[in-house]
C-alpha cells in the first residue's frame, strides 16, 4: 500500500515541529494539529493547539508520559473510578473512624489470591505527607484540598515475574472528598499519578491500568501491569489481577465492624466471593518506630516501610 504525498502540509509541519514538540505533543498529535490547521487556516491554530493541549493534559502544567519513561514516575494507560459502597456508610467520615493507618494493617498478608492470580508482597510503605506519595503538582494539591493525612502502598509482584501490581489508600476527610478526588483523578492521571514503589523485581513498563475505589472516607487506587510493559493478550486476566490486589481493602472492611460493631460477614469488597490470605508482620528497618495503636491520640510515626524478603519460587 502506497503513502499519500501530503505536499500541501509540509511547509506547515516544518514550521509548527519544533513548537509542537516543546508542548509535549507527539507525532499523531501533532499530524492531528498540522491538518486542522491547513484544512481550517492559520487563525485556527491557536484554538487548535489550545483545545489539543487542555484535552490531552487535563489542564496540567506537564504532558503526559508513559509508565516508566521517567525515573521513579509512570501513568497508567487506561482510568476508571467507583463510588463507595452503601456498606461503608459508617466510616463515611473521618470523625467516625479516627485510628491512623498502619502498613501492617493494611498490607499484612503476604500474599494476595483471587482466582488463579496469586500476588506476592514486595514492599509497602506509609507516608504521614501524602505529598510523598504522588508526583505533579495539580494531584499533590488535591490531596491537600481533600484533606489527606495519609497514603499507604504496597507493592506486589507474581512469583514467575510476568505481572505487577500496587494498591494505594488515601485516608481523606470524607466520603464527599473521596469522591470528589476520584473524579478529579479522571483527568489528573494523564499528567500526575501515585510513585511507584522500588523493587529490583517488579517494575510498571510502558502500558498499565489504573482505578480508583470511594471506600467510605478513604480512596483506593489500583495500578497494574505486565512487568515487560506490553498490552494485556488473551491469555493475561487483568480482572483477576485487579481483583487479587485489591485485596488489601479488607482492612477498611474490618474499620467498618470495628465502628459499626456488626459482623463482617454482610460488608465484603465487590467481586468474587472472599477468600482468607495468609498473615504476617511486614518486616521494618533497624531503627524504625513502632506503630501507633488506635487509642493514642499523638500523631503516628512520620514513614514506615518495609520490602519483602525474595518471593517463594
Amino acid at each position: 500500500m502506497t503513502k499519500r504525498k501530503r505536499r500541501s502540509s509540509a511547509p506547515v509541519e516544518r514550521r509548527t515541529g519544533a513548537a509542537l514538540a516543546e508542548l509535549g505533543l507527539d507525532d499523531r498529535q501533532q499530524r492531528v494539529v498540522v491538518w486542522s490547521v491547513t484544512a481550517g487556516g492559520v487563525l485556527a491554530i491557536a484554538l487548535v493547539l489550545t483545545l489539543v493541549v487542555n484535552a490531552i493534559g487535563g489542564g496540567q502544567s506537564r504532558p503526559a508520559q508513559a509508565s516508566g519513561d521517567v525515573s521513579g514516575e509512570g501513568l497508567p494507560a487506561t482510568f476508571q473510578s467507583w463510588p463507595t459502597l452503601k456498606e461503608l456508610a459508617p466510616i463515611a467520615d473521618r470523625k467516625a473512624d479516627t485510628a491512623p493507618l498502619t502498613a501492617k494493617e493494611v498490607f499484612g498478608a503476604r500474599a494476595l489470591t483471587s482466582g488463579k492470580v496469586t500476588l506476592r508482597r514486595l514492599a509497602s510503605r506509609l507516608d504521614q505527607s501524602c505529598a510523598g506519595a504522588v508526583w505533579g503538582v495539580d494531584l499533590t494539591d488535591a490531596l491537600a484540598g481533600a484533606g489527606c493525612s495519609q497514603a499507604v502502598r504496597g507493592l506486589y509482584g507474581t512469583a514467575d515475574g510476568v505481572y505487577v501490581a500496587q494498591y494505594t489508600l488515601f485516608n481523606l476527610a470524607d466520603v464527599a472528598a473521596a469522591e470528589s478526588l476520584a473524579k478529579s483523578l479522571a483527568s489528573l492521571y494523564r499528567g500526575a499519578w501515585v510513585q511507584p514503589l522500588e523493587s529490583a523485581r517488579a517494575k510498571f513498563g510502558a502500558y498499565s491500568e489504573g482505578n480508583a475505589y470511594v471506600l467510605g472516607h478513604y480512596l483506593g487506587v489500583t495500578w497494574i501491569g505486565r512487568a515487560d510493559g506490553a498490552e494485556p493478550g488473551e491469555k493475561d486476566d487483568f480482572i483477576m489481577l485487579g481483583l487479587a490486589v485489591r485485596e488489601a481493602e479488607k482492612a477498611v472492611f474490618r474499620r467498618v465492624v470495628k465502628v459499626a460493631g456488626v459482623p463482617s460477614d454482610p460488608a465484603q469488597p465487590p467481586g468474587p466471593a472472599d477468600t482468607a490470605q495468609p498473615s504476617e508482620e511486614p518486616p521494618t528497618d533497624p531503627g524504625a518506630s513502632p506503630a501507633v495503636s488506635a487509642s493514642t491520640p499523638a500523631q503516628p510515626p512520620a514513614t514506615t516501610s518495609s520490602a519483602e524478603p525474595p518471593l517463594d519460587r
